[in-house]
């Protein structure tokens, strides 16, 4: 009972501070956003150097606030990063895709080039888009794309909360027995079915997307973000750990709570650029 209590208080307060970081101002998106990213990107550096030789902490976290600087860039300055222009967007999704391959390796390190810069594509670059897709004022103002990511992260969070919730009631089929044992199709399905019913009533309030919109966004979250939660699972099964972090009571760390978004993010920051 104490644990429930503790995951409940936590997930609460987890809710209340993204939902407020996420609508109050630019100021609080950054600030939230870039805390994530770099509490995320401590604890990958943390977890790889269990095994991996060679893991540059400070150069690293060095870069990946130049990487953030850079993502704001044309809220504040008009200059568009090269990292981040829509073409070179769709390259950065080679990355994920790498990762989800190694799913299906019996190699289960997901570690496949240096880990100092690897820490920073897999948990740092995704929420760079996020910020760069909040601060983008060509293609719409920021307060309508607080909205939108809002409804991103309502979308994940629902995926989430019914998978496992159709899982643990009806789930038998492995979906990936090897990587997660608990993670069944039954709950994949009825995570993508209910998460579909989200993106529905979303689009009768969120109007800033179109309802065909919300609904591609819906289905890349079930897939992507599920592939996430099985990546992140992989990595910490090749070091022996439960969690990866302890920073959110009884939840575990960040990058346990924001698998699923360093994943899906890409995806659907790509997704939106195209069809805004």
């Amino acid at each position: 009972m104490n644990n429930f209590l503790t995951r409940t208080l936590t997930g609460i307060l987890f809710v209340a501070v993204m939902v407020g970081g996420i609508l109050w101002n630019i100021w609080s998106f950054i600030g939230l956003f870039s805390i994530i990213a770099l509490a995320g990107l401590w604890e990958f550096y943390s977890l790889a150097s269990l095994k991996e030789k060679g893991t540059q902490k400070i150069p690293g976290l060095i870069l990946a606030i130049i990487l953030i600087t850079a993502a704001c860039g044309k809220y504040f300055f008009r200059v568009n990063p090269v990292l981040f222009i829509p073409g070179t967007q769709l390259l950065i999704l080679i990355f994920p895709a790498i990762l989800i391959s190694k799913l299906f390796q019996k190699n289960s390190s997901i570690i496949i080039f240096s880990p100092t810069l690897f820490g920073i594509l897999f948990s740092v670059l995704p929420f760079c888009y996020l910020l760069l897709y909040y601060s983008s004022v060509s293609y719409y103002v920021s307060e309508n794309n607080s909205r939108i990511i809002l409804g991103f992260f309502l979308l994940m969070w629902s995926n989430d909360t019914f998978a496992y919730l159709v899982g643990i009631s009806i789930g038998k089929t492995k979906l990936f027995e090897r990587i997660s044992p608990k993670k069944t199709w039954e709950g994949f399905i009825g995570g993508v079915i209910c998460t579909q019913g989200i993106a529905f009533m979303l689009s009768i309030y969120f109007i800033e997307l179109a309802p065909l919109h919300w609904h591609v966004v819906a289905l890349i979250v079930s897939v992507f973000g599920t592939l996430g939660d099985l990546v992140e699972s992989m990595f910490k099964r090749s070091l022996g750990v439960k969690d990866s972090g302890t920073i959110l009571p009884g939840h575990g760390g960040i990058l346990d709570r924001f698998d699923g978004i360093l994943f899906a993010a890409p995806f659907v920051i790509a997704y939106l650029t195209m069809v805004r």
